[in-house]
């Protein structure tokens, strides 16, 4: 192995790794802080967080990926480019924070609900000149103090969450968590920067500079506007137009089916590069190669989509407890856009790979807006249900919209296609009929993975998938691809 792919490797095993800890520890940090405050306070808490997300991409503007890009091209732009990027960041991070401050006092929220947004605002505006500092890591493809920034600031949230919660101190003391992880995050990547002589950091404002990093970033920025307000746009909605309980009810929903999508998330990071070297080379592989990673998904998905809907009371009750079994229903739909949702990670990422980026964006665009009209005429009637359902349509068609362009790029058997989505499909509802069956009698942690047995094995008579297809998923996920290391750096 060559130095330049031993530093890959080691960049992706040190990444990965820590976004698997990250993501283990938040998921269930959540569940206990949900359980502890109850369905209002969380409420609170997942509106003050979800509203200065959305902004936060103002903030950045998509300048954190120019700013790596330009780097790794040219070291001798980082002092430059950087100086200028966080003096533009932190004037961004002002005036965005004061429009935040601005709208939820104009929103009527009550002074707890503002305090904990003010203090999320100042999250926002310390993880954007964060992201920054490790942007230039990233440029110099070193991932590593990243990696281990990413699980500090996890360990203190989660070990000074647990510690509040424990006192029962009050709700803002769980955001202000954030503030002194946060803070940590900017020392930490801030003092790497000099430590290792990367980058000396003045406050600058050359216009030239900033003019062309602007022209680049533009595309970043109006595909990370439609993604945010696509994602979170449901929770703010429902907590102007239905109150914190609703959200709260919805949140934990939301958080079960948003911690999935690491899965279709990892297994196209080793997509994109495959996609885009096929489209160069061979029409036939790409088609292959489509045609494989849509099936895996469809395998994972369904199983997983099915066995949730019918184990939702079990789950909702058992993690969250009886307060939240209202968000059984919302868990329930939101599962059945889990399987359009999944699909639409190598749809994206063929286009994306063909230069059909701008056809991702205006889909993008266009499920948002759908979005949030749907949210906006269910949520008054239906509340949080019409919030789940306004999720499941946006997620449908946004798969849709991108299927569509996928046949005009690539001409894939839609018969073969149909022929396995049966399969899958079959074997999910012979696994749920199984489940519902033995629900009654049988605690639903012996269910889930005698589940996935039936499933497997149904899947596996029917030629559903072979030995090798196993090996090429699990490869997919679990092991560091070189064109996957290029992408985190």
């Amino acid at each position: 192995m060559s130095y330049e792919q031993g530093r890959l490797t080691k960049n992706t095993t040190y990444y990965t790794t820590a976004l698997v800890i990250q993501k283990i520890l938040s998921f269930f940090y959540f569940v206990l802080i949900a359980r502890m405050i109850g369905v209002t306070d969380a409420g609170k808490y997942i509106f003050a967080l979800s509203f200065t997300t959305i902004f936060s991409v103002f903030v950045d503007f998509g300048l954190t990926p120019i700013l790596i890009r330009e780097i790794a091209k040219d070291k001798g732009k980082t002092h430059r480019y950087l100086s200028n990027i966080v003096s533009l960041k932190i004037i961004l991070g002002l005036v965005v924070w004061a429009i935040v401050i601005l709208l939820v006092n104009l929103l009527g929220y009550p002074p707890i609900t503002k305090t904990l947004v003010y203090l999320a605002g100042l999250v926002m505006v310390l993880d954007s000149l964060s992201l920054s500092f490790y942007g230039v890591l990233r440029g110099y493809q070193n991932l590593k103090y990243e990696s281990i920034g990413t699980i500090i600031y996890e360990v203190i949230v989660v070990t000074l969450g647990i510690v509040a919660l424990v006192l029962k101190a009050p709700l803002v003391i769980l955001i202000l968590v954030f503030v002194v992880a946060s803070s940590f995050n900017f020392c930490y990547s801030l003092t790497l920067l000099y430590r290792k002589k990367l980058a000396r950091i003045k406050f600058s404002l050359d216009r030239h500079i900033l003019k062309a990093l602007l022209i680049i970033a533009l595309p970043f920025a109006i595909a990370g506007i439609f993604n945010r307000v696509y994602s979170y746009i449901d929770t703010i909605l429902l907590s102007i137009l239905a109150g914190d309980k609703f959200v709260g009810w919805y949140g934990v929903a939301y958080k079960l089916t948003f911690a999935l999508q690491f899965i279709p998330a990892a297994f196209a990071a080793s997509l994109y590069p495959a996609f885009s070297g096929y489209f160069v080379t061979s029409r036939e592989h790409l088609v292959k190669t489509f045609e494989r990673a849509f099936n895996y998904l469809m395998i994972v998905a369904i199983p997983i989509a099915c066995g949730t809907i019918i184990l939702a009371d079990k789950i909702i009750l058992k993690l969250y407890g009886l307060e939240y079994s209202p968000s059984i229903l919302p868990l329930q739909i939101l599962m059945g856009s889990l399987i359009f949702i999944f699909l639409n990670y190598p749809v994206g990422s063929l286009l994306n790979a063909c230069n059909r980026q701008i056809i991702n964006t205006i889909n993008m665009g266009i499920a948002m807006v759908i979005n949030v009209l749907l949210n906006i005429l269910l949520i008054p009637y239906f509340t949080f249900i019409g919030a789940s359902i306004a999720s499941l349509s946006s997620a449908t068609i946004l798969f849709f919209l991108g299927f569509i362009w996928t046949n005009r790029i690539i001409k894939f058997n839609k018969f073969l296609m149909f022929k396995n989505f049966l399969k899958p499909l079959f074997a999910g509802l012979a696994m749920g009929s199984t489940i519902l069956y033995l629900k009654p009698q049988i605690s639903f942690l012996i269910l889930i993975p005698l589940g996935v047995f039936i499933y497997f094995i149904i899947l596996y008579l029917l030629r559903g998938f072979t030995k090798e297809d196993i090996k090429v998923f699990y490869k997919s996920i679990f092991v560091s691809t070189r064109t996957k290391n290029k992408a985190n750096s």
